[in-house]
């Protein structure tokens, strides 16, 4: 009958320590559950911000090459004014030095 007590406590014991170990493993898996939760959030809100950033990338993007399209226009113009007032510039530039030579011209033959 001792014998029959004492496995019975012993029951009991391995019993406590059986549902011990059961809280202990269930609190551990609510933590996990828990922290499995938060980083699905985490996720979904990283994934979110990431949408929202490629969107933005993409808009950037076409701006950017509008204003190159933009910039390369302007350039072109840019240039074909320049080639105009060189032109212009030399145009004078050749009427200046013709008048300035006839003059020369006259003036040493009306010295002689």
């Amino acid at each position: 009958m001792a014998r029959k007590v004492a496995v019975a406590a012993m029951d009991a014991k391995e019993a406590e320590e059986v549902m011990r170990r059961n809280a202990a493993l269930e609190a551990a898996a609510a933590e996990a559950a828990a922290r499995e939760e938060r980083l699905r959030r985490e996720l979904e809100a990283a994934l979110a911000a990431l949408a929202v950033a490629e969107e933005a990338e993409e808009r950037l993007c076409v701006q950017l090459g509008e204003l190159e399209a933009e910039a390369m226009a302007q350039a072109v113009e840019y240039q074909q004014q320049v080639r105009e007032l060189s032109d212009r510039l030399a145009f004078a530039d050749g009427v200046l030095r013709s008048s300035s030579g006839r003059r020369t011209a006259a003036v040493a033959a009306g010295m002689d």
